[in-house]
């Protein structure tokens, strides 16, 4: 077993690494401020934007695929159409939701970012003494972890 370094790339994610016969684990926390300077396209120009994550909305029954499924699911014969049971992903991608704060704009937009197992929009900001003794903590946990 070899244990490399904690560190912290400028982008904010906290990574740790751990490598075991060629195989490296990272274990990565996102956090993203709840606002954010960017262009707008409606105003034409940097505007602050509201950030939110991406929620999926409610299936709707009137959609022509659940219409033809429940009409082939209706009556005898059981379940008529495969389950998908093979999952192969763990995360899944993450997506920005940014809302200009211009009153009069209001334009909304959707930005995907990268997967990750852990995401915190608006959390606290890491500092360099504390991130230090973090990243000694991380490190003790974690050898605590593989000597056992």
């Amino acid at each position: 077993n070899s244990y490399h370094h904690l560190f912290t790339p400028r982008c904010g994610i906290l990574c740790i690494l751990h490598v075991c016969s060629n195989v490296i684990l990272c274990v990565v926390q996102v956090n993203v401020p709840k606002t954010r300077r960017t262009f707008c396209k409606k105003c034409k120009k940097h505007q602050p934007h509201k950030v939110t994550q991406y929620k999926k909305g409610k299936d709707s029954l009137y959609v022509q695929g659940k219409r033809r499924y429940d009409r082939k699911q209706s009556g005898y014969g059981g379940q008529s159409k495969p389950i998908f049971r093979k999952k192969a992903k763990t995360t899944k991608k993450i997506v920005l939701r940014l809302e200009c704060v211009e009153p009069n704009c209001r334009s909304k937009r959707m930005l995907a970012i990268k997967r990750c197992k852990h995401f915190e929009l608006g959390g606290d900001k890491k500092r360099k003494n504390a991130n230090a003794r973090c990243s000694w903590i991380g490190y003790v946990i974690i050898l605590s972890l593989f000597t056992l």
